[in-house]
């Protein structure tokens, strides 16, 4: 009879279903990964006929102890005995409670002890469990903070409660191993472990008996639904372990894509001539001009509603920024997705008038007219998509074409998911010396704090967790912007239009009673005579600039106009601000040829390259993490120039000119990083490339 008892008690003892997995470091360790291919000894496949789960000896019964392991990582090595003699980790004794804070739970006494934590996210997340009345253990609200990494406090609360962390680096799991097992089950359990994100992982022959257990994955195996599901598979045996939720998800992702009902219809019409006449002429032929009833019968067709629908889904499910959508001059529609900041070609639609599908398009999106092929058109498009409401900024514009029988025009749409909203600096990737001086900036009663960098540098993204970290009941927040493009709770945002100008809702905000004020951007004189005003009348003010420097941002200010001694005493900080892609941790590589001379062109020095080791982006397209692109997501690169008294004297004092570069050598003296030095932080710390620096950096070689 298996123990039911919920896992998240402190009091646990280990489930019933996993009294078979717990085994001996020393029999265990003889243990040996078997293929689905290559199985030396008899075993019953999951599809077999029910058996019964057999017992273990009582050893398995006693709790889970935790054991040292780095945040967010499996533990490998010599430190960790091997699961299958494969490289996960079982537990080690744990370290002693001693005096880690009055908190019972045994995860956060381990995560604290191992400095995973500190006591301030701790206090803060048994604050919020106060306040929500939550009844979950602590350690589960602490992974919901989002200054804190999930991955870590799952790792370590696997471990504590005694289960084993698969070696995903060292052995990837296998997308087809995965599917094989899982499609002998039933299809309702099926697809419960896919909903509960678990994945089989791989088979491992016991020590003696030679027989084999089924190893499987999940990034929360401590749920007590889990229980009763692994023992509705009727196996002999089986354990579970630990992996992080981006690489379950991964591998149950590739044996299953996730349907585009849109996509697969698409699919079933390849072929069909009968249901779109793709040779039909859309000219008339007397006149020349664009025949709009057979343009209509073509809009009506399905193939391209599905086509437009299935866009709208892969790019968020792909994780893209942008969609462009446009004709060339073969008269064929090109679709790209902006990903991690590069363009790339989704789908070239061949078939039929290239107007068709931008008319269908500009039928979906809202207040834009599709008969209107002649100016400069903004509207905007909703879905839900994977259970979250997505916006989309549509855009469009007339262009030129090769092709004069096509009446062209580029349609750009920004892809707004409010899931990858950062509210949190410290998620920003800024380097610590940046952080500092931005949350010392931002914590100042008045001022002005500006980002600075070109369009796609992550502005914004920074400015709404930089607001996120000042907003309370207590103070009056509105923003400026054109257009709004995320909803910020607790912040008032001021939408602009034909009747409300920027200098306009600016004049009416000083009447507003503001405390904090963000600015989308100082675009000429008059608005940033109002910013610095507001900065200077005792509110934090936040605002934009297009400059490519921090000390270039002071000059651009001081040529608009603005007193120097004005620009001095309103301005806390200066950022200027990249975005860099970063490495594909799992199939990122060690550059074992560096181009020395590019190196030094970016600040390498010869003791530094003889120093570290330069890694380059993967070329796995298998990798399940980039999906084969070398890169996994972007962080932000940033100069941060602080209005230190110095600087301030040093503008104070300019006479005709700015003098860029003596403020960058003053701000470098107390401790500022440029925008290369950042960089090359980042490559020092394996985070980029020398390839990935050069483009993002380049103006400063």
């Amino acid at each position: 009879m298996s123990d039911s008892r919920n896992p998240d008690d402190s009091s646990l003892s280990t489930f019933g279903f996993r009294v078979q997995s717990m085994m001996d470091e020393e029999q265990e360790s003889a243990d040996g990964w078997v293929s689905l291919n290559n199985l030396s000894a008899p075993a019953e496949p999951p599809s077999s006929a029910p058996a019964r789960h057999e017992g273990r000896p009582s050893q398995a019964s006693r709790p889970g102890t935790p054991e040292s392991a780095p945040a967010g990582s499996p533990l490998h090595g010599s430190d960790a005995a091997k699961l299958g003699g494969d490289g996960a980790s079982t537990p080690a004794q744990p370290a002693a409670p001693s005096a880690y804070g009055r908190s019972q739970d045994r995860v956060i006494q381990a995560l604290l002890s191992k400095g995973m934590v500190t006591p301030q996210l701790v206090e803060e997340s048994a604050e919020a469990k106060r306040k929500s009345a939550l009844r979950e253990p602590l350690w589960r609200v602490l992974a919901d903070n989002p200054k804190v990494d999930r991955d870590t406090v799952f790792a370590q609360a696997a471990l504590t409660y005694a289960f084993r962390i698969a070696p995903v680096k060292d052995r990837k799991p296998e997308p087809d191993f995965a599917k094989t097992v899982l499609d002998s089950f039933t299809e309702e359990l099926r697809d419960e472990l896919i909903n509960l994100n678990i994945a089989p992982y791989a088979y491992a022959q016991e020590h003696g008996s030679g027989l084999l257990k089924l190893i499987f994955i999940t990034d929360d195996p401590m749920r007590p639904d889990l229980q009763r599901l692994m023992h509705a598979l009727d196996l002999d045996r089986f354990e579970m372990s630990y992996a992080p939720r981006i690489v379950v998800r991964g591998v149950l992702e590739k044996a299953y894509p996730r349907k585009n009902v849109y996509l697969e219809r698409i699919r079933e019409d390849e072929g069909d001539q009968a249901a779109v006449d793709f040779g039909m002429s859309f000219e008339n032929k007397e006149n020349k001009l664009l025949d709009e009833e057979a343009l209509e019968a073509e809009i009506s067709r399905s193939s391209l509603i599905n086509l437009v629908e299935a866009l709208l889904i892969e790019s968020v499910r792909m994780g893209a920024s942008d969609i462009h959508v446009y004709p060339n001059a073969k008269r064929k529609i090109e679709i790209h997705f902006r990903v991690d900041g590069r363009l790339q070609r989704w789908h070239t639609e061949e078939k039929g008038h290239p107007e068709a599908l931008l008319a269908v398009l500009k039928d979906n999106a809202i207040n834009v007219d599709r008969f209107e092929r002649d100016t400069a058109q903004d509207g905007f498009i909703q879905r839900w998509i994977d259970d979250t409401l997505i916006r989309y900024r549509v855009s469009v514009l007339p262009i030129a074409n090769a092709n004069p029988d096509v009446r062209a025009e580029s349609i750009v749409i920004r892809v707004l998911d409010d899931r990858k909203v950062m509210t949190d600096l410290s998620k920003l990737g800024l380097l610590p010396f940046a952080q500092e001086q931005f949350n010392k900036a931002i914590r100042q009663p008045n001022g002005m704090v500006i980002l600075t960098g070109p369009t796609g540098s992550g502005k914004s993204t920074t400015l709404v967790a930089a607001l996120s970290q000042v907003v309370s009941p207590e103070v009056n927040v509105l923003t400026v912007e054109d257009p709004v493009e995320y909803m910020i709770p607790g912040v008032r945002q001021i939408k602009l239009s034909h009747k409300l100008s920027l200098e306009g809702a600016l004049r009416a905000i000083l009447r507003h009673d503001p405390d904090i004020v963000m600015v989308g951007e100082m675009r000429d004189k008059d608005t940033a005579e109002l910013g610095v005003k507001l900065a200077n009348t005792g509110h934090l003010t936040f605002s934009t600039l297009h400059t490519n420097d921090a000390p270039s941002a002071i000059s651009r200010l001081y040529k608009m106009g603005l007193e120097p001694f004005l620009i001095a005493y309103a301005i806390n900080l200066v950022v200027a601000q990249r975005l860099m892609r970063t490495l594909c941790p799992d199939c990122k590589e060690v550059d074992d040829d560096v181009d020395v001379v590019l190196a030094k062109q970016l600040g390498f020095t010869d003791e530094m390259l003889a120093d570290m080791t330069i890694y380059r982006a993967g070329n796995d397209k298998d990798c399940v993490a980039c999906k084969g692109r070398g890169y996994k997501g972007r962080r932000a690169v940033a100069e941060a120039l602080y209005f230190s008294p110095r600087i301030r004297e040093m503008i104070v004092e300019a006479g005709d000119t700015i003098d860029e570069d003596g403020l960058k050598a003053q701000a470098v003296k107390e401790g500022m990083l440029t925008l290369q030095a950042s960089a090359r932080e980042l490559v020092k710390m394996h985070e980029t490339s020398l390839d990935e620096m050069l483009r993002v950096t380049a103006g400063d070689v």
